[in-house]
């Protein structure tokens, strides 16, 4: 005999209360998921691990000058007697790039005692971005269209970065500061800084910036511009 179920069995369908905690559990199950979501974006789980570079790589990186007829170099010419502090800008226009640039900057008069230059080194050259920059960064710019002081392992960050509470702190830190700036070129491949040792003395410090406006702790970089020796040539020994 063919089992039927009755009208009184299904009458749970005709109570509203019935939908009701359908839709409630359903939503409070979305909020779960996204709250998870924004608590995983918000740890170091799933961010692209830095791969520290070499010094050979870094020497046999290919600069350019900024001016018209620009001229071709290898890296190391920029520390290879005096060593160097270079900042790998993720984008000139950004305002978090400007405000690190500032900072950098603010070294400026204690680098130049010590005899260690400052550098930037952006990935592309647009319309006035790197003029507009300049207003912030005390030191030479050169553009490095491999990108390759971005690598060896190039990391980006793109929507992750908005839903991070450590961004949205960085960005109200430099607004307050009073900087600006703009949503001109390519932005998502993370930059950074390396303080630099003359010749073979190496790579001092590398900072790789986790997320936007992750600044470099500007007393590391004293500290390792202290360990720089400058190198002398043969003829300043006699």
């Amino acid at each position: 005999m063919r089992n039927r179920v009755s009208l009184e069995e299904m009458s749970f369908l005709q109570d509203p209360s019935f939908f009701s905690m359908g839709m409630w559990s359903i939503g409070a199950g979305a909020v779960g998921v996204a709250a998870l979501a924004l608590l995983l974006a918000n740890t170091d789980m799933f961010l692209a691990k830095p791969q520290k570079a070499a010094l050979e790589y870094l020497e046999d990186i290919d600069l350019k000058t900024m001016e018209k007829d620009a001229v071709t170099f290898k890296a190391k010419a920029l520390w290879e007697k005096n060593g160097a502090v270079i900042m790998a800008v993720r984008r000139p226009g950004c305002f978090l790039c400007r405000e690190e640039a500032a900072d950098l900057s603010s070294l400026k008069p204690r680098l130049d005692e010590l005899g260690v230059p400052l550098y930037a080194v952006v990935k592309e050259h647009i319309k006035n971005e790197v003029k507009d920059f300049q207003p912030y960064f005390k030191g030479e710019i050169f553009l490095d269209e491999k990108k390759k002081f971005y690598g060896p392992q190039k990391r980006k960050m793109v929507f992750m970065g908005f839903v991070r509470l450590g961004v949205w702190q960085n960005f109200f830190r430099a607004w307050k500061g009073g900087f600006s700036g703009n949503l001109d070129g390519e932005g998502f491949i993370l930059g950074g800084v390396f303080v630099m040792g003359p010749g073979k003395q190496g790579i001092l410090l590398e900072h790789r910036e986790k997320e936007f406006g992750d600044k470099v702790n500007l007393t590391s970089v004293l500290e390792a511009a202290r360990k720089i020796r400058p190198q002398t040539s043969a003829s300043e020994k006699q």
